[in-house]
């Protein structure tokens, strides 16, 4: 396993971090056994960061990995976020008030049976939680202080709020979707590498397109958001861009069997190859997905290869700033 730095901090983690948002329930079936065996192999492989965050689930997450770790809390980057809570009935409020920080935070470290955080992040930028940001960035800063969180950052922030939020407290981390499908966060990368900020990428497999296991045939269940086709706002899954990306994969498959590799370790060793990344966070909801994500590190694609990808990149469709 290889190890980075968050930016300036003295923050360390593995490049493969364990993510638990299939937690939520929109991926299908989840076995917490299953989960919980997974966060065990990748502990005993060197996984040391776990991002949760509580609607994952309505707290479904953070439970099952509070109750996963138990004396191995020591072990582990343990991340959390705020910022999205919910009421009766399952109904998702969006609020990046003070108070409602305060109160999120005594809630997950409950969940998660421990007294801090190493990271704790607000989960969408003011615009989505309805709150000055001054106040957000200010109630993380309460909470880092108070010793309830190791550090601070944010998730999902676009370029100028990680400028303005950085300028109101130590952000360590900035959490955002990356992969070889979708790079509209470039410039945000490059910014927070020059700036001394920590970078998370999730969605490295573009939501399992560049896991390599879809076929034209694949059909999704009722309770999976990704029958509708759309990925994080680019219709990568529609129609014929369906078709014609799993062609791309396919042809980035060729790539991978050439140097003696799965699909999905390609893709994640894509994004950990690219400057400014500090970890790849990674869904993993049994033991094989966890151990074949720990084979994307370890290893570094040539600049040859780096061409070949992007030269399959160009037949893409509805990628968003590709090659």
């Amino acid at each position: 396993m290889e190890y980075r730095r968050f930016g300036s901090t003295d923050l360390e983690t593995s490049v493969i971090g364990f993510g638990t948002f299939e937690l939520n329930g929109e991926y299908g079936a989840i076995d917490d056994d299953e989960v919980v065996r997974a966060i065990y192999r990748g502990l005993d492989l060197g996984v040391t960061c776990i991002d949760c965050a509580p609607i994952y689930g309505f707290g479904h997450a953070e439970e099952v990995v509070g109750k996963a770790l138990g004396p191995r809390r020591k072990d582990v980057m343990l991340l959390t976020k705020c910022g999205i809570r919910w009421a009766e009935g399952g109904r998702r409020v969006w609020d990046g008030s003070r108070a409602s920080i305060l109160k999120e935070i005594d809630e997950s470290l409950a969940r998660l049976r421990t007294d801090y955080v190493d990271l704790y992040l607000v989960h969408y930028p003011p615009s989505r939680l309805g709150a000055p940001l001054e106040e957000t960035i200010g109630a993380l800063e309460e909470i880092r202080q108070a010793g309830k969180a190791r550090y601070i950052g944010v998730s999902n922030y676009e370029l100028d709020d990680l400028q303005a939020s950085a300028a109101l407290a130590p952000i360590a981390a900035n959490q955002v979707v990356y992969n070889l499908f979708d790079r509209r966060n470039q410039t945000g990368i490059r910014w927070a590498q020059e700036h001394g900020v920590g970078v998370m990428t999730h969605g490295s497999l573009s939501s399992g397109l560049l896991a390599g296991a879809f076929t034209p045939e694949t059909v999704f269940a009722e309770n999976d958001w990704r029958r509708h086709g759309n990925v994080r706002g680019l219709p990568l899954m529609v129609g014929e861009n369906f078709a014609r990306n799993l062609a791309v994969v396919e042809k980035l498959k060729e790539v991978a069997r050439s140097l003696g590799v799965t699909q999905a370790q390609l893709a994640v060793n894509w994004v950990l190859s690219q400057p400014g990344v500090t970890v790849a966070l990674t869904g993993c909801r049994n033991v094989r997905e966890i151990e074949e994500n720990v084979g994307a590190a370890g290893w570094t694609l040539s600049a040859e290869d780096q061409a070949r990808i992007e030269a399959i990149m160009q037949e893409a469709a509805s990628t968003a700033e590709g090659p």
